[in-house]
């Protein structure tokens, strides 16, 4: 995973953490839902990004 990956992805997950507290916070469910799917799609992102790097290693 390169840098600008890495940094991108911890960037989204703070960002949707920050939005689901806010959404949890004013009682906002439509911004709370947001914030955990920018948090997931991070994930999914990271997650992608540690296989490719498995494959590379071989």
């Amino acid at each position: 995973m390169g840098a600008d990956d890495k940094i991108k992805a911890a960037g989204e997950k703070l960002s949707g953490k920050s939005k689901e507290a806010a959404g949890k916070l004013t009682g906002d469910e439509r911004l709370e839902a947001e914030g955990k799917m920018e948090q997931a799609k991070s994930e999914l992102r990271t997650a992608g990004e540690k296989v490719k790097d498995a494959f590379k290693k071989d």
